[in-house]
């Protein structure tokens, strides 16, 4: 099937299913055509909670569809790859990040909602990159603090909010795939151009912005400013909607260290998820996330301290 009657047949099924589709911003084009929703992680955990839909069909990562769940535990919650993971997530196993928290028991323990169920579970507050400085703000100067599992985005924060946090040692391959080296020559040949970065950039690529922020505030940032071109540091699905968004400037992806076809960051595991394979999930209802209820318990407060932050 090519890809306008693929997502033809998705919509149908949509609408015969009563299922809602929601789409990260790293997703193809061709997903985010069709998503009734596309957002970063927090509007996506929003929508979740407030959808009245009875399927939710995830297009991002997995953990994103358990967050979804955890939000929904009575709604089904399908994924068109089950294997669409996160090398942050990943690299903070539950037990050992148990292990790890034994070392500091009277610190409130914040975690970057890119993590799994289970570490949501021995969390104290979860946050997005879009709001993990008013987290942080909102708990007392004299408390101690744990940051998990990025320590790009934790040694932000601790620079943004003065807070000394332990930090977990995880990291997003993507976001630090950036080359320092050819985003310099790339901006001395676009001296015009503003640098905007994700804080889960590493540090010398966040030294270099003019602008640090979510994926949805890049967007905001690029929408009223005044200024025309931009190179973007952060995956480079984005570049999609964000051109949608202001169709008269100028996006540059900031290169990275391979030398891609695109010469760009691009999160293999959000490629994993294709239209095929939307359809698919959507028309077998599988494959579904499914917590244990003890996981949904523990997992909410900490979720719904940050909506409600």
């Amino acid at each position: 099937m090519n890809v306008s009657t693929l997502q033809q047949k998705i919509t149908a099924l949509k609408q015969t299913k009563k299922a809602i589709l929601l789409a990260h911003y790293y997703q193809s084009p061709e997903i985010q055509e069709i998503a009734d929703f596309v957002g970063d992680s927090l509007e996506l955990s929003r929508k979740a909670a407030l959808t009245n839909a009875e399927i939710i069909v995830f297009a991002g990562v997995y953990f994103m569809a358990e967050t979804a769940k955890i939000l929904n535990p009575s709604k089904k919650v399908i994924v068109p790859d089950i294997n669409a993971g996160c090398s942050l997530a990943d690299g903070c196993p539950p037990d050992k990040f148990e292990e790890f928290l034994k070392n500091y028991p009277n610190h409130v323990v914040v975690t970057y909602i890119n993590c799994s169920a289970e570490i949501k579970t021995l969390s104290d507050y979860v946050c997005t990159s879009s709001n993990a400085i008013k987290v942080i703000s909102t708990i007392p100067k004299e408390q101690k603090i744990v940051f998990a599992p990025d320590r790009n985005l934790g040694n932000y924060l601790i620079k943004e909010t003065g807070r000394n946090m332990v930090l977990w040692e995880g990291s997003c391959v993507v976001h630090e795939a950036f080359s320092l080296e050819k985003l310099i020559r790339l901006h001395q040949k676009n001296p015009d151009a503003v640098i905007v970065a994700h804080p889960e950039s590493e540090a010398h690529i966040l030294r270099t912005a003019h602008y640090i922020g979510s994926t949805s505030g890049m967007i905001n940032y690029i929408k009223s400013s005044p200024k025309t071109k931009f190179i973007i540091a952060t995956e480079h699905g984005i570049l999609y909607k964000m051109q949608q968004e202001v169709p008269d400037k100028i996006l540059i992806p900031a290169p990275s260290k391979e030398d891609n076809t695109c010469a760009c960051s691009e999160c293999a595991f959000m490629k994993m998820n294709t239209l095929e394979k939307i359809y698919t999930c959507l028309l077998d209802e599988s494959p579904e996330v499914l917590l244990e209820q003890e996981i949904i318990t523990k997992a909410i407060p900490p979720i719904q301290r940050m909506l409600q932050i």
